[in-house]
């Protein structure tokens, strides 16, 4: 088999050969980047201002050429079959069956074969593959309430294919109806959510002023900048995420990756990695020496820096005629527009340039609430002044930025527009909760226990966690947790599952002044998760009221064992800030640091370690390019062994 380069046309004998070859050189101009398996998400080159951007997808029915830009948005895009052996026998296929983990079968879930539920007849489920995408093209919206119901149910609870099957088999064994209500199989009903004008099922019909947000284009920052958009065009969100990774265990040097992606692909694939496109490396700015890294000069001049960088990154997006954007050989009309910011603390501080400090006068980055108030869940609206690019221009020109705890740096996102850069930087799920608030209550918890029951209820506390046996999607601590100095945020999700039973009657009641009740510490933890699987959920409900009820459970136990009483901004923000986010962007899975972590290893440490550590930057582009260009490759040229 001869391998030809896509770039140089230079045809190769070997594989091994067409891996080491470098089309950097004959390709300077041609910054093309494949993130995923199948298909580019984005063709773009980095030194020509072109207005015409290609988003290419193959194999797309004709008749989707009539569809409008956010029908196109909403398609779903089939995730590429793992690439098999070249040669399989069946005795390897069974082992392989057998050790097949539920983990795994949920990630193959998305693929358009229905693999993870195949059965002795295959050419029936052609068939069946085949009558779900003629459906798809004609329905508009569900034919009956028990199979939106169904799809309801499906998502939910997260249900991958072959469990959704199986809920079809039961319903029409025991339902004894003449015509199944239902869709053949999971994938036909996932072909006509994606088909839907509405993307989310979730979003039901408004009913006593109880509104729903789901998808982006259904938040309030999506109308609004729609409405100020030339008639005839379409929004193109940009959602931007960076922060600063390590690229080695020593954590010696640094990189500074930005990556983004679109708001008008739907939430459940803009969480896979593919959909997430490397942008660009910021500059980090080293110090001579701890004095000069300490110094406010060098401070704002890292500052400056990032601006600076993200100014010459960004401005091109706004240009006053827009840009053209192909798609499935349609052109449209589309002005990019910059949504959200998806980033931990210290980055969105850097962002909106607030004052990293918890202890300054005003920590939050959403308003000028004083860190007196950060733990006073019963401020009303006219005691919260939200930040904006109008008020802290004003005080950034008056000189007066200490006052409100912002830098003495002028922010490039205020001449941005359709954005509110302090609004933008939304509250993310991992880094308030898991890493965040959770911890906190954790150790809060063993605080109280400690002072009013002594060491060895904490002793207990740790030995029923060695107890909890083994179970599939449950990390065990079969040592306890209490000797863990730094847990991940996997670790405190595994905590929560089974904190409530830890907790639970754990000790006696004393009839003592101002001693906290045991049903009291097993009812925080019941509220949390409660709290904890609304972050979770595809879509949120205006009259929800799970987290002030944690919120002030939380304040009313552990507000004495804190040293500063809970005047967290973390705290503060999630109770006062992330149902504005929501109302402002979309339900919260839309905007998680979960998958973009994942993509430091990818990005960053594993590139890293092929370089020979001299102008790293350069040596990772060229590393992430080729391997890119060897993937499309091999994936066309390659044919799956049946």
């Amino acid at each position: 088999m001869a391998f030809e380069c896509p770039f140089c046309n230079r045809v190769l004998s070997s594989r091994s050969a067409y891996s080491q070859h470098d089309n950097s050189e004959d390709n300077q101009n041609n910054e093309i980047i494949y993130i995923s398996d199948d298909e580019p998400m984005f063709s773009s080159r980095s030194n020509e201002t072109s207005d015409i951007m290609q988003v290419e997808i193959d194999e797309l029915p004709q008749s989707m050429n009539s569809l409008t830009f956010e029908e196109f948005a909403s398609i779903r895009y089939e995730e590429p079959a793992s690439r098999e052996p070249e040669f399989e026998t069946d005795e390897s296929k069974s082992k392989s069956d057998e050790t097949e983990t539920e983990t795994e079968s949920e990630s193959k879930s998305d693929k358009t074969e229905f693999e993870s539920d195949k059965t002795d007849n295959e050419s029936n489920e052609s068939e069946e593959s085949e009558s779900a995408e003629e459906e798809t093209e004609t329905i508009p919206k569900f034919p009956n309430n028990t199979y939106s119901d169904l799809m309801t149910l499906i998502i939910q609870h997260n249900l991958n294919n072959k469990a959704g099957n199986t809920i079809i088999r039961f319903f029409n064994k025991h339902s004894n109806l003449p015509t199944s209500s239902l869709p053949k199989n999971i994938e036909q009903g996932r072909k006509l959510m994606d088909r839907m004008k509405l993307i989310n099922l979730l979003n039901k019909e408004k009913t006593n002023n109880n509104r729903n947000y789901n998808e982006q284009y259904t938040s309030n920052w999506w109308a609004r900048t729609e409405k100020t958009l030339p008639t005839g065009s379409y929004l193109l969100s940009i959602i931007l995420y960076s922060d600063a990774s390590t690229t080695d265990s020593l954590g010696k040097n640094t990189l500074h990756p930005i990556f983004v992606t679109l708001g008008n692909i739907i939430t459940w694939r803009r969480n896979k990695p593919d959909v997430k496109q490397l942008l660009a490396y910021l500059p980090i700015i080293k110090a001579k020496d701890d004095t000069q890294k300490i110094s406010e000069e060098h401070k704002n001049i890292v500052r400056r820096t990032f601006h600076k960088s993200l100014k010459f990154l960004l401005s091109s997006l706004y240009d006053d005629n827009g840009i053209e954007l192909e798609l499935n050989n349609s052109i449209f009309w589309c002005f990019p527009r910059i949504s959200m910011i998806i980033s931990d603390w210290p980055e969105v501080c850097t962002f909106a340039l607030t004052y990293k400090s918890t202890k300054s006068n005003y920590p939050c980055h959403f308003c000028l609430v004083s860190k007196e108030d950060l733990s006073n869940i019963n401020l009303n609206s006219n005691q919260i002044e939200p930040r904006s690019h109008n008020n802290m221009k004003l005080y950034y020109k008056n000189n007066t930025g200490k006052n409100v705890s912002i830098e003495n740096v002028r922010n490039f996102f205020w001449s941005v527009p359709n954005i509110n850069i302090y609004a933008a930087t939304v509250p993310d799920r991992m880094h308030h909760l898991d890493l965040g608030l959770f911890q906190h209550q954790l150790n809060f918890t063993k605080i109280l226990i400690n002072k009013q029951c002594g060491k060895s209820f904490i002793d207990k506390m740790n030995n029923r966690v060695k107890l909890i046996p083994r179970y599939k999607d449950l990390k065990s601590f079969p040592n306890g947790f209490l000797h863990l100095a730094l847990l991940t945020a996997s670790e405190y999700r595994s905590l929560m599952k089974i904190m409530i039973f830890i907790v639970d009657k754990l000790y006696e009641d004393s009839g003592s002044p101002n001693f906290i009740k045991n049903n009291k510490i097993t009812e925080v933890y019941l509220k949390w998760n409660k709290m904890y699987l609304l972050s979770r959920k595809e879509n949120y409900e205006e009259s929800d009221e799970s987290i002030n009820e944690w919120a002030k459970l939380f304040i009313e136990l552990f507000k004495e064992h804190s040293k500063s009483e809970l005047q967290f901004p973390k705290l503060h923000s999630w109770v006062f800030h992330i149902c504005s986010s929501i109302r402002e962007f979309d339900a919260i899975n839309g905007y998680t640091t979960e998958t973009y972590e994942s993509l430091h290893k990818d990005y960053v440490k594993k590139p890293y370690k092929l370089t020979n550590k001299k102008e790293i930057e350069k040596q990772i582009m060229k590393i992430i390019r080729r391997k890119a260009i060897i993937t499309e490759s091999f994936s066309k040229e390659i044919p799956k062994i049946q």
